[in-house]
């Protein structure tokens, strides 16, 4: 998200690396699940990771969209 902000003068660049960030979060959270499979005796450390990541992706999908519908209406261009 960092990265995209840096070329936020460019609308698409932002949206792609916000993009790019959810997908980011989304194979982290997989890579959660397989140690909490791989690893029982540490999974509820994991479950906890999982669950702080599944909401940071929540807000990040939130934010995505919210740059999308309104980047004119703000003059963020």
């Amino acid at each position: 998200m960092v990265e995209g902000y840096g070329r936020s003068t460019y609308r698409n660049d932002y949206i792609r690396f916000l993009i790019y960030s959810h997908a980011s979060n989304d194979e982290t959270i997989n890579h959660l699940e397989k140690i909490m499979i791989l690893y029982p005796n540490f999974s509820l450390e994991f479950e906890t990771l999982r669950n702080e990541y599944n909401t940071l992706c929540g807000k990040n999908n939130i934010y995505k969209k919210w740059v999308i519908e309104n980047w004119n209406k703000n003059n963020l261009q």
